[in-house]
């Protein structure tokens, strides 16, 4: 009975340790590491190496995060104006300020931007000539 019990107890711990082994976080890492930048694109073609390019990547990095933060910053200052040129407030505030921040970050379409040029009109039928 102890036998069974310590071979139970072996295998759940080798079990646990397995599972713990796997941790999907270095291949996403991996992943994330092999598609290049725009930072690093940039860097090549400064034909920067090292130090110089490590320092300019962390650089640039940051400030392409610190410029994304901004545009949202900006978005939600815009919204918030909005809601209160239009004096809402609670619920109605911020169902629009929710509904203004998705349509800020949504694209438009191109074909609302550009609308279709209407088809030109097709020339009149000429009447038959009659018959005597």
């Amino acid at each position: 009975m102890k036998s069974w019990a310590s071979i139970l107890m072996l295998s759940l711990g080798l079990m646990a340790g397995a599972a713990h082994a796997a941790d999907p976080k270095p291949a996403a890492a991996a992943s994330a590491a092999k598609v290049p930048s725009a930072c690093e694109a940039q860097a090549a073609e400064k034909k920067l190496a090292g130090a110089a390019k490590t320092s300019f990547l962390k650089k640039c990095e940051a400030d392409a995060a610190a410029g994304a933060g901004a545009g949202a910053q900006d978005a939600q200052a815009a919204c918030e104006k909005s809601a209160a040129d239009k004096k809402l407030a609670g619920a109605a505030k911020t169902s629009h300020v929710k509904k203004c921040l998705a349509d800020a970050k949504a694209p438009a379409p191109a074909a609302a931007a550009t609308p279709a040029p209407a088809p030109a009109p097709s020339p009149a039928p000429s009447p038959a000539p009659a018959k005597k």
